[in-house]
């Protein structure tokens, strides 16, 4: 129920203001009103999964659940008008039970489930004038208007330095307190006394100014690898306090995120330009770095705080791209800090002379995703979904032929509100649905008023503009977006002819909570919590996988860092399948109890190897602490494993 927080993403708000509203301008000029409608709503959809992050991750973001909109709209649009209502609803629900069971896959997948489902309610239940080869093209070119959009637009901040040689070193100057070595390290042993005495010496002289150019290709990258050094600094300061696990799993966070970033769709496998490979680089360089810190956060003893010196000049080179600079290194007291000392000379060496190594994933085989939507997890949203869409759009049928929507010809609505209420990565179904409700309610009132005073289609064509502008901010809570999604949407069927429908809205967003509120929580064959199952599963096969790995002692970095961040994004996954199931009702949240528990545990295991891969890098063998504790935690997991949805688990 909370609302997230941050800046206003001025980025966004361009992008949405110049996509709905002058794409309905555009079609109203031409006299193409209801294909500007079509166009406007995939730019609205678009524009819901218009997420920050690099441009080349957006074009899967936007770009998958575009087609599987269109998908949805050509299907439904052809079903709607040559199939009876029974048949209809039988193709509607088993479209539901193929858009839920791919949701379970991933988040992209779980956007292009949600488009599937809300196009084909929408070419069923909205008929259109205009012929279904032009309105499925009509759509494309909507969500690809707000995807050039993303893709070619400046950000507001997108002034770079150019770190070639002989264009200036970047943002830092030598530090006066450190001397130079030839490592780009600085001496790990400066006098801590003051020196009441002039420096000689005379300051140095900073280089020639970079230049100055507008560079916007890789903000969205660069962004994303320097939040990885700022984690990786955020950590050093929390060793040895209560923050260090939430530092740590923040690092596992902008770790993930900077590995999405780089790894978006592209036309060549490896990166093709000098720029891109030296971010690929700086990457890589920051993955050891997080190795010793997470090794460092294990041992629970505080470093010196000119540790994190080093991580955050890392981070601010990244963002200025620049050279790194001599950087102060830690004391080499133990293996974590003699790690850490050696992580950071290799990224002073990358950012030098970067080269662009693998991002150390692990792609997902076609199988591999074909056994997650037939798994526990998938059966179980599919079922939900497939039962929430049938149940809304046969109820809207049976309201339409019965002729309860009076002048009102679409009946799209319910069963499209029911799509957005069984998502279960959009929160607790309790607070979805109060959001929902909310939101549609003060929507619609809003628009009744706006409707009562603007004139048309003028002022609609505005009020869209507006809209869409808005929705990048009102994605912070999901009320605040239903409140802005109904108003846009409202406006354009207006603009497509539809009376004025704000009272029939709000009683079908009701009627469909009802839907969902009932279904979501009736009883269902098989065992219920698969989602959360099928998360720990996952989380503990990655984690097995790199601890067996660690303890064959294999030299093959590059394998044990894929395996560290599989384990740990996994991990991340868990989490918060986990947060959100506890969030629900009881009847709901008792089936994944104790999962939380287990989670606790494979994180301290992912933990605890990584601090041993640390260590036997530097001595070769195993303290009797390293082994005692994965012995511990190999019994409890042993003993846990399995007691997931269970009314009493181990204290």
């Amino acid at each position: 129920m909370r609302a997230q927080r941050g800046p206003v993403p001025w980025a966004a708000v361009t992008r949405g203001a110049l996509a709905a509203g002058p794409l309905l301008l555009a079609a109203l000029l031409a006299g193409r009103a209801s294909l500007g409608v079509v166009a406007a709503i995939a730019a609205m959809l678009a524009g819901i999964n218009d997420r920050p992050g690099s441009r080349r991750t957006s074009v899967r973001r936007i770009g998958v659940p575009a087609l599987a909109g269109a998908v949805g709209l050509l299907v439904g649009s052809y079903a709607g008008a040559h199939l009876g209502a029974f048949a209809l609803t039988l193709v509607l629900t088993g479209l539901g039970l193929v858009g839920g069971g791919i949701s379970a896959i991933g988040p992209v997948a779980s956007g292009t489930g949600t488009q599937l489902l809300v196009t084909s309610a929408v070419g069923a239940g909205m008929p259109l004038p205009d012929p279904v080869w032009q309105t499925v093209p009509a759509f494309l070119a909507g969500a690809g208007w707000l995807l050039a959009l993303r893709l070619l637009l400046p950000t507001p901040v997108s002034r770079t330095g150019d770190p070639r040689p002989g264009r200036g070193r970047g943002p830092y100057r030598p530090d006066s307190r450190f001397a130079p070595r030839p490592d780009k390290r600085s001496d790990p042993r400066p006098d801590p006394r003051p020196d009441p005495r002039p420096d000689p010496r005379p300051e140095p002289r900073p280089g020639p100014r970079p230049d100055v150019r507008l560079d916007f290709r890789f903000d969205g990258e660069r962004a994303a690898v320097a939040e990885v050094y700022d984690a990786v600094a955020a950590l050093l300061d929390a060793t040895g306090t209560e923050h260090a696990g939430a530092r740590r799993a923040a690092l596992t966070a902008a770790l993930d995120h900077a590995q999405d970033a780089l790894a978006g769709p592209r036309l060549r496998r490896h990166p093709s330009s000098a720029a891109e490979r030296r971010l690929h680089a700086q990457y890589a360089a920051a993955l050891p770095l997080g190795e010793a810190a997470t090794a460092l956060a294990w041992a629970e003893r505080t470093v010196p705080k000119r540790a994190a010196e080093g991580p955050r000049r890392l981070a601010a080179a990244v963002r200025g791209n620049a050279l790194a600079g001599p950087l102060p290194a830690p004391a080499r007291t133990d293996p974590a800090l003699r790690a850490l000392d050696a992580a950071l000379l290799h990224a002073a060496e990358v950012f030098d002379r970067g080269r662009a190594p693998d991002l150390h994933t692990r792609r997902r085989s076609v199988a591999a995703l074909v056994r997650t939507v037939l798994g526990a997890g998938g059966r179980e949203y599919a079922l939900r979904a497939g039962l929430c869409f049938g149940a809304a759009a046969a109820t809207a049928q049976a309201l339409h032929h019965g002729h309860w929507y009076g002048a009102h010809q679409h009946w799209y609505w319910l069963p499209a509100t029911a799509v957005f209420l069984v998502k279960p990565d959009l929160g607790p179904l309790v607070s979805r649905v109060l959001c929902r409700a909310a939101g549609t309610v003060l929507g619609a009132l809003l628009f009744a008023g706006f409707a009562a005073v603007l004139p048309r289609p003028e002022g609609l064509v505005v009020l869209v503009a507006v809209c869409g502008a808005l929705v990048p901010v009102a994605a912070r809570h999901f009320a605040a977006q239903t409140t802005v999604v109904t108003v846009l949407v409202l406006a354009l069927v207006m603009v497509g002819g539809e009376p004025q429908a704000s009272a029939g809205r709000i009683g079908e967003t009701l009627l469909a909570c009802a839907i969902v509120l009932i279904v979501g929580h009736l009883p269902v064959p098989g065992q219920r919590g698969g989602g959360v199952r099928a998360r720990i599963d996952a989380a503990d096969a990655a984690a097995q996988a790199y601890l067996v790995h660690v303890l064959g002692e294999s030299d093959d970095r590059a394998a044990r860092w894929t395996l560290r961040r599989e384990a740990y994004r996994t991990l991340a996954e868990a989490r918060a399948a986990i947060a959100r199931a506890a969030a629900e009702l009881p009847a709901l949240a008792r089936h994944s109890a104790g999962a939380d528990e287990v989670a606790a545990v494979l994180e301290r295991l992912v933990d605890t190897t990584t601090a041993c891969a640390v260590h036997l890098d530097d001595t070769g063998r195993l303290t009797p602490r390293h082994t005692e504790r994965l012995a511990a935690l190999r019994d409890e997991l042993a003993t846990r494993r399995g007691r997931v949805g269970r009314s009493r688990t181990l204290a």
